[in-house]
This record gives C-alpha cells, structure tokens and sequence, in this order.
C-alpha cells in the first residue's frame, strides 16, 4: 500500500475567486446602468445627452466582450484583428451620415 495521495481536483477556494470576478462584472455594470437611467431623467434633451449614451453604450460593449467573451484573455493581434474592422464600420457608417446630408445642399 502505498501512502501517495493523488489529487485531481484543485483546492475548493477556486470557485471563490470566479464568484468575486462575477460580482465585480455585476457592480459594474450596475453603476454603468444606474448612471445612464440618471442622465435618461436629469439631462435635458440634446446632443450632450446623445453623446453620454453613445460614449456609455460604447464602454458597456465593450467591458461586455472583453469579459463575457474572454477577449481581454486573448493575444493582442486577435484583439486587433476584431477591433480594427468595427472601428472602420464606425467610421464608415459615421461618414455615411455626414455625407448623406449633403444630397440636399446639392438641389
């Protein structure tokens, strides 16, 4: 008999540190929302008001995929490869708009 004890499971903390992450995530993205209901009622109608939802849209979304869909864990040139074409599309659609406006100056 011998006395050598294999563990195959890790230590049971693990799931401690997984749970503080998802309620990081959680207060988060609380006070990300609590803060965009605030301007929602307070900030009279504008473009500031546009701006901030905009501006916070865009930080959720992407706290939102570098967390739930692991991205921050990634190596920077899959990082890059996603990030470059939505910034293009951004832009692209941006200048769509623009330039969109225009067609009535011209009759």
């Amino acid at each position: 008999m011998s006395d050598v004890h294999d563990h195959a499971h890790g230590p049971s903390d693990g799931g401690a540190a997984q749970r503080k992450l998802i309620w990081r995530t959680f207060w988060i993205l609380l006070i990300l929302t609590a803060i965009e209901f605030v301007v929602a009622f307070f900030v009279p109608a504008g473009g500031l008001k546009v701006a901030i939802f905009v501006g916070m849209t865009i930080i959720k979304a992407f706290y939102i995929v570098g967390e739930f869909m692991h991205l921050k864990h990634e190596v920077k040139s899959l990082i890059w490869v996603i990030l470059l074409p939505c910034i293009f599309v951004v832009w692209l659609l941006l200048a769509l708009m623009m330039e969109g406006g225009s067609i009535f100056d011209l009759r």
